[in-house]
């Protein structure tokens, strides 16, 4: 007999407890806020809240109640309900009261928590991992593309001439409009990348010479100490992405739209990537005023390994709190042979850098030695990606992540952190909002959810982490 699988024509909101990755109960954060119910209820969908969801991040059952929500008690709201929502993984205990063949849509992390897995399994329970939704097909704004072929084209001659390798790049300040430059630099494997604030005089810049590039926006960076013309006086080499897109970004972004159809998946639907990396800087950079509480932001040596959207956060951060030169480190550079150049004596470092399955627990990019030997006492590492002794961070210290009780470690006398849930530092309200204006988007916009399991749109279905279950048992 063929499964089946029906619209949900309800959903429950359950509120936040203590569960695995939430000792304590310290994460607030409620998947839907009262406005964005009001949005489900006016689509023809009956919405069930438990009592106190929302208070922990200030809302009120009475807003919930204004927006047409039901409200019941933690005995009732798993009851009968075919979808189950909810911000972090479920207790253990919660999962017993859950129907089979019910769905529970949350951020799963499924494969970090065996254990709990196994149950969901053993349960026949739906699991939607909203870590796991992926744009489909993947959706490039034209600003990023603008930002990485202006890269590419400043680039170019420096792979014509194969120098890419010696080139020392320095990109002048932070910017939506930059980001995308960032990211194309530091996998086209340069010999540096830092990102420098545009306050530095022109005697404060090391890299001077042919094998330095200098890119900047005239839109923002308006050059006010003239340290182009000094720069160009010593035949650096210099790159105006405002420049490039006045004379031929339409034509550019055209061109590579054409040359590169989109792939089947993109970026992550559900998420807060660029405040998780902003809240770990943030954080990072308090623990280093308190332990280093002599260092001026002039002389931090900061390090961030990544580009990606995380490390993209974080670079915001620093580069907001007014850290002169920050070293991004790609593929190149965090190679086992080159990277203690860049750790040794560092003062903040950050990892934002991902691994693939088949490396992670095998080869880490900040080792318990370099720890030990090369990062100095009171310096601090924060780890953006975080782990579990059965998905192990790329630092090799973190075993699993920290948690709000205990947010850090100390290990050979540097400060390690790798908060699960990183803008709860701070970030709580803010991140459920956008939190759940984007799973509402899941829920009744592109992706369609509320249409059940067997209509999953691409993204939404490789985000099915357990199941499909059915009421009827597949013969």
């Amino acid at each position: 007999m063929p499964q089946t699988f029906s619209r949900y024509s309800s959903i429950a909101l359950v509120k936040e407890i203590e569960s695995p990755e939430n000792p304590g109960g310290l994460e607030k954060r409620v998947a839907l806020v009262p406005s964005d119910v009001g949005q489900l209820v006016s689509a023809g969908i009956k919405v069930y809240v438990e009592m106190g969801a929302g208070e922990g991040v200030g809302f009120s059952d009475e807003e919930y109640i204004k927006h047409n929500a039901i409200m019941q008690t933690a005995e009732r709201i798993y009851k009968d309900k075919a979808l189950i929502i909810k911000f972090k993984g479920p207790a253990l205990s919660s999962i017993e009261q859950m129907s089979a063949a019910c769905t529970l849509f949350c951020m799963a992390h499924f494969n970090s928590y065996p254990d709990r897995a196994k149950l969901l399994q053993d349960s026949r329970i739906n699991v939607i991992a909203m870590e796991d939704i992926c744009e489909s097909p993947k959706q490039d704004s034209d600003e990023r593309i603008l930002g990485r072929v202006a890269m590419n084209a400043a680039l170019t001659p420096f792979f014509n001439d194969n120098t890419i390798g010696g080139l020392r790049v320095r990109i002048i300040g932070w910017s939506e409009r930059l980001r995308g430059a960032i990211n194309r630099c530091g996998n086209r494997s340069p010999r540096s990348l830092q990102v420098i604030q545009p306050s530095l005089a022109f005697e404060e810049l090391e890299a001077t010479g042919t094998n330095a590039l200098y890119f900047y926006d005239s839109k923002s960076f308006k050059d006010p100490q003239g340290i182009l013309q000094k720069l160009r006086a010593l035949k650096t080499h210099t790159f105006d992405i405002n420049d490039f897109e006045i004379k031929q970004g339409q034509q550019a972004i055209t061109d590579y739209q054409a040359s590169h159809p989109p792939a089947q998946f993109g970026l992550r639907r559900i998420q807060c990537l660029h405040e998780t990396g902003q809240a770990g800087a943030r954080y990072g950079m308090g623990l280093l005023a308190d332990h280093k509480p002599s260092i001026k932001k002039a002389n931090i040596k900061a390090v961030i390994l990544g580009y990606g959207n995380v490390a993209q956060g974080a670079l915001d951060e620093l580069h907001q709190q007014g850290i002169r030169h920050i070293h991004v480190l790609g593929r190149a550079q965090t190679a086992k042979s080159r990277i203690d150049y860049w750790l040794k004596d560092a003062d903040i470092i950050i990892n934002g850098a991902e691994q693939s399955v088949e490396l992670r627990g095998k080869n880490f990019l900040i080792s318990n030695k370099h720890l030990k030997e090369l990062i100095p006492e009171n310096s601090v590492v924060i780890d953006l990606v975080g782990g579990s002794p059965t998905n192990r961070s790329p630092v090799e210290a973190v075993l699993s992540c920290s948690f709000l009780t205990a947010p850090y470690f100390v290990q050979d006398g540097v400060l390690v952190s790798s908060l699960w849930g990183w803008p709860m530092m701070g970030m709580m309200r803010e991140t459920a909002i956008r939190y759940s204006g984007q799973i509402v988007e899941v829920l009744i916009g592109k992706e369609k959810l509320i249409e059940g399991l067997g209509k999953l749109s691409p993204g939404v279905k490789a985000a099915l982490v357990c199941g499909p279950f059915s009421d009827t048992p597949k013969d």
